[in-house]
């Protein structure tokens, strides 16, 4: 069960020495509802969905087991019988504004990244707990689900936070794995949501309920397992890394690119670069950053549809291929670009701002953004060297902007490197590949399932092509943006 920001899969995975294929059984949209008090997820929606699907896969084949993995953030509080205190927020609900701040006043921005090591962002369960911390919910807490925690007690009745997903929270301890709860007293938090220590992907969470049996059929029963609850660490386990000078590419709603290493880097030109170090299976440490990614495009795509024109994602992609290369260019991650709304006239904004005639065509806003992407994609790319110092070599990218021709291109082209576009269902394929070895269907080491997950995907493979034209518009872009690949821009410290 493969569940991200803009839809859901159940994939069912089958698994034998030489390969795994995968067929997705459902897919579903993840529609995010605006009430009176914010924007929530409708995670009751989703879990009825996720049944659906189960029982179409249990009606093709006996399940030896269920995994969940979803994006990371957001959470459920709950009470001492595991039961909801009010409906899951969608982190970009404004209430995070000037919560950085109020975090940052009892818990220095320095000392906190040099626990925890993660990426300031606003949407981070820190900050998310910030906003509760007037209310009644947090102070009421027993216990704190991760969305794939969430599901997971929904399915078995049993709760246990799943490392890789409590790695996205900003309060857990980069060093020990464990929750940082001597930070989390100090940020006045209570301490009971984070009694119970996490637990390793591969976990066995208990049979799915019978309870179940009516909208999740023959399922009922099967065994359910923490995978690498993060869809991000699923997507990594099934990357086909052969070295330590190769990058993954991570593309969808959110684009993370980064490197795995074997510990965390908590140093000053990894905090000043906004780096975040997120657990991966098998004790890895993804050292990477979150790019905003095609959600730029998706939030265009809906805001085109409200004005009657909607358009296919490869008609789209064939307009922005037509336009001029010559677009104007802005930074992906601008505050502005994080809430839902008018996406197009937004980076249009942003592009006059900095001196520039905007896109005024779906093709040329596309481009726009496309390339912007690959220059923001360049950009981490020479700062990971720097922090880490490797040299990068090759990006496998995987998910669904492995799909994307013209983006594909655009990377390999402006980041100057090889890019091996790999699995667009790779989150799936890692999910399924961790259950199989914790059933023992699979044994071995993560280098094992990686040979195996390379068995099972088709790759294509783009050389970057004029090395010349690619600087060009790379200082382009660091122009208009302010950007520099040496320092970093001031943190904003609002979404």
């Amino acid at each position: 069960m493969d569940l991200g920001a803009d839809s859901g899969r159940v994939v069912l995975g089958r698994v034998d020495e030489h390969s795994v294929s995968l067929e997705v059984v459902h897919r579903f949209a993840n529609r995010s509802l605006r009430l009176p008090d914010g924007l929530h997820w409708n995670l009751l929606g989703l879990f009825a969905d996720t049944l659906e699907g189960l029982s179409r896969a249990a009606a093709k084949a006996p399940l030896s087991g269920i995994g969940v993995d979803s994006w990371g953030c957001d959470y459920g509080l709950l009470d001492g019988a595991s039961h909801l205190l009010g409906l899951p927020f969608h982190y970009r609900d404004q209430r995070t504004q000037g919560m950085i701040e109020r975090v940052h006043g009892r818990v220095g921005r320095e000392e906190l990244y040099g626990v925890t090591g993660i990426q300031t962002m606003a949407i981070n369960t820190i900050f998310q707990l910030e906003a509760e911390s007037d209310g009644v919910a947090l102070p009421a807490a027993a216990r704190i689900a991760l969305v794939p925690d969430l599901f997971g007690l929904w399915l078995t009745g049993e709760l246990a936070n799943e490392d890789t997903a409590a790695s996205t929270t900003g309060l857990l301890d980069a060093g020990s794995g464990d929750w940082a709860r001597a930070l989390i007293a100090r940020l006045g938090f209570p301490a009971a949501p984070f009694a119970a220590s996490p637990v390793a992907p591969g976990t066995l969470l208990g049979p799915l309920l019978s309870l179940h049996g009516e909208l999740a059929g023959a399922a009922a029963g099967a065994p359910v397992w923490t995978v690498a609850g993060h869809d991000t660490a699923s997507a990594f386990a099934a990357t086909p890394l052969q070295g330590p000078h190769e990058a993954v590419l991570s593309s969808g709603t959110w684009s993370l690119l980064g490197l795995e290493v074997a510990t965390p880097f908590l140093g000053a030109d990894a905090s000043a670069l906004n780096f975040t170090n997120e657990r991966g299976i098998d004790g890895t440490i993804r050292l990477l950053r979150n790019v905003m990614g095609l959600w730029l495009l998706q939030e265009c795509r809906h805001a085109w549809a409200r004005n009657g024109s909607a358009s296919e994602y490869n008609e789209l992609h064939a307009l922005a291929d037509a336009a001029s290369a010559d677009v104007a260019l802005f930074d992906p991650d601008d505050d502005t670009l994080l809430a839902p709304g008018d996406m197009p006239g937004r980076i249009a904004a942003l592009c006059r701002a900095s001196g520039q005639d905007p896109p005024t065509s779906p093709g040329e806003t596309v481009r726009s953004i496309l390339v912007s992407l690959a220059c923001k994609y360049r950009l981490v790319l020479d700062r990971l060297e720097r922090v880490t110092q490797r040299e990068i070599e090759r990006v496998h990218v995987v998910g669904g902007g492995a799909r994307n021709t013209l983006l594909c291109r655009l990377t390999a082209d402006l980041s100057g490197r090889e890019l091996v576009a790999g699995a667009d269902e790779a989150t799936a394929l890692g999910n399924v590949l961790i259950q199989a070895r914790a059933t023992g269907e699979l044994g071995g080491t993560l280098a094992d399932l990686r040979s195996l997950a390379a068995a099972s995907s088709k790759t294509v493979t783009y050389e970057p092509a004029d090395e010349l034209r690619a600087s060009e518009v790379y200082a382009r872009f660091l122009t208009v943006t302010g950007l520099d690949a040496e320092s970093p821009k001031p943190t904003k410290v609002g979404p």
